[in-house]
Order: C-alpha cells, then structure tokens, then sequence
C-alpha cells in the first residue's frame, strides 16, 4: 500500500525539512556513517549487509539527540514565538538569544538512559532548566552520564511506564514542559517532534545507501516505537512500495509490538520488564508510532539477552576483515535479530532472505554505558574505536 494520509499527518516531507534544517545548523553536526560489513554478510549468507552506526552522534554516543534536542528546541521555540511574535532558530538560542525568556522554562523527561540525556544535552545547548526521571533498573553510569549534563536527576520505584507516569504529572503539577519520546501520556506534538527529528537518520540512510541498489530487509528495535516508526515512514516515503522488509525486535521480556501485532490493537505488558537491552525495555507502544508501524511492519520477532551480548563481541571483533564496530546492548539487538534469523531455514523462508537479500540494520547505541560494555565485551569502546581507526576507512559510506 502506498503511504497514506494517516501516516502522512504524524511524519511528512514538511516535518522532516524542518527538522533537517534546524539539526542541521547545530554545532558538530554530520551525519553519521552507513558501514558495510561484508564479512558478516557472507558469514549470513546474504548479499549485503549495511549498518547505520549512530555511536558517533554529537558525541552523545546514540541517535536519540536527533528525537530529544530537537523536541527541546521546539518547546523553547514556541514560548519565544508566543512571547514575542518572532521565529528563532538553534544558533540564536545558543548564542544567548532571549535568555531572559529561556531561564524561565523546565523540560522533563523519563528515560532508560539515552533519550534522558538527549534531552539533557539539548537543555543545557539551549539555556533551560531540565529535570529526568528514571526508573529502578537504569544503572548508575547512566544515571552520572544524564547529570553530567547539568539535569536534575529523580529516580522512581517500579519499570520505564512508571517513570513516564511520574514524570507526566509533575509536568502537570510543576507546569513544566514534558518532552517525551512516547506518546502514551497524551503528548501528541511533543513525541510528534522527537519522531520527526529520527527521521533525520532515515533520511540520511537513504542518501547513503548505494544509488544502483534499496534495501531489501529491514531490521529495527523498537522499544516504545518512536524509531522504528520514524525509520519505517521515511523509508515508506523514499521507496513507495518497493520499500524494504520491516520487522521489529524487542526484547523478550518486554515484547509490546509483538504482543499488539499478535493482537491486532495495542497491548500493554505489566511487570518489571527487565532487560540487558534496557533501552527497549517498554511496556507500551507509543499511540503516535501505532499507526505507521501496524500497517508499515512486515514482521516482529524477539531476541534474548545472551543474544544481544553475543552480536556485541561479533561487532566489537569484526569478521572477516569487517571494522570493528562498537555496538551498545539495546544497539545492536536489530543485527542480532537478523544474525539469529540467518541461521534458521524456517525463519528465513518466512522473510524471503536470500543469498542476493540487501539488509540494513541500525546500530542505535555505542558504549553509552561503558562499564557495562566493557564487563560484555571484554575491552572498552575506545579500544575498539581505535581498532577500527587503524584501517582506510573504505567501509564509511
């Protein structure tokens, strides 16, 4: 089916160029590199094999400031434009535009890690006062790398949903502004905007991947969706029908699409929902990914921790002569859905994997937790990176 008016009214070319633009003209911006790892494609017996590392992001170590800066941006841009009458843009702010207007608004977030610091980050670039919630499991290394950036830091009994609870009504309460990377809590245009500012990544996919050829499968984690929906509409919209293959992977103590796909309707998962992949450890799906993923998703599969670990000293070793890459754990659990599908006849009969198959994968995270990687892998991200600084660099598209 082609791309349709529903999905068009949640992620479109409009959103996108606006996005673009603003992400664009911040300090240190550059897309990151689309890697090919032939010998992890001969290794699966595929044609070929790319990944979108976004361990090189704004030096955040993942994609999520293209979701929550830049939703950081527009909440300060609309009190401005409410204020006064006027536009503004990223580099004004940074450069002391309207602090007087700034100084006087809070952004909140709950987060597992990494959308918590984006939104950290995007605050301190921009002048605000920030305030993230996180739950019981997010570990101390990435509790210190969120307040690292000058955040206010409250950590919640119970899983990621309750975080997202906490933290919407003390936005209510305190009249914050919540900035978060679902739309669960109600806040369509917030989670609107960190969706459309991920589309950035897609896009930047598209430009890079070889000009003679399109993927034809597509594997991409999806924790409360935001991602996975935001990869899957822009690619919708850049290959029309010809677009690749998507499936979803979760974890499989926290497997909510998978779930509301069986289901047909949305599904939440109660409990604790732990998982090394920490950052896909949702309950929920987001309402605003809903509607692009369920008819935009081919398939949906879950994956188990050890097999996280497993594909992060693959990736960290690189086969075959591939670069070594630093993958984080919930980073990498795309590749590892795909390696572990490679290997089964069945499963790759139901998805049409071949030996010609063109399969793109997304490494959502590097060492965002470095004690962590380093305990799973057995040497720290920056050995690694400094492994892979060693070749010519032919594999960076």
């Amino acid at each position: 089916m082609p791309y349709g008016r529903e999905q068009s009214a949640i992620l479109n070319h409009a959103g996108l160029e606006a996005a673009r633009r603003e992400i664009s003209s911040w300090p240190e911006y550059r897309p990151t590199p689309l890697i090919s790892l032939p010998g992890l494609a001969r290794a699966a017996d595929v044609g070929t094999l790319h990944c979108k590392d976004e361990g090189r992001r704004f030096g955040l170590g993942s994609f999520k400031p293209l979701g929550g800066a830049y939703a950081v941006f527009r909440v300060i841009e609309g009190e401005i434009r409410c204020a006064t009458g006027q536009g503004v843009t990223g580099p004004e702010l940074i450069d002391g535009r309207y602090r007087n207007i700034i100084g006087g608004i809070t952004v909140c977030a709950a987060t597992d890690g990494n959308h918590g610091r984006s939104v950290a980050w995007g605050a301190r670039m921009f002048g605000c006062r920030c305030v993230i919630f996180i739950n019981e499991a997010v570990t101390e290394g990435r509790e210190r790398a969120i307040a690292a950036y000058g955040a206010e830091v409250r950590r919640v009994p119970g899983s990621f949903d309750d975080a997202v609870r906490v933290a919407s009504e003390a936005a209510v309460i305190e009249g914050w502004h919540l900035v978060p990377d679902t739309a669960a809590g109600g806040n369509t245009e917030a989670a609107g905007n960190v969706m459309q500012g991920y589309a950035v990544l897609a896009d930047e996919m598209v430009s890079q991947y070889p000009a003679d050829a399109s993927p034809s499968h597509l594997f991409v984690q999806a924790g409360v969706g935001g991602l996975a929906a935001a990869v899957c509409g822009q690619l919708w919209q850049a290959y029309g029908v010809g677009r690749p293959l998507l499936v979803t992977v979760e974890p499989d103590t926290a497997a909510c699409w998978f779930e509301s796909f069986k289901a047909g309707a949305p599904v939440t998962i109660e409990g604790e929902l732990d998982s090394l992949m920490s950052g896909l450890a949702c309950g929920q799906p987001s309402p605003l990914a809903w509607p692009i993923l369920r008819p935009g998703a081919r398939a949906a599969m879950t994956i188990p921790d050890e097999a996280a670990e497993e594909t992060m000293r693959l990736l960290a070793m690189g086969v075959d002569d591939d670069p070594p890459v630093v993958g984080g754990e919930s980073g990498v659990a795309g590749l590892a859905a795909f390696l572990l599908v490679s290997q089964d006849a069945d499963a790759r009969r139901q998805l049409g994997l071949e030996d010609d198959s063109r399969v793109l994968v997304v490494n959502s995270e590097g060492d965002t937790d470095p004690e962590t990687y380093q305990a799973i892998v057995g040497r720290s991200g920056d050995k690694v990176r400094a492994l892979a600084g060693k070749g010519d660099e032919s594999w960076l598209l």
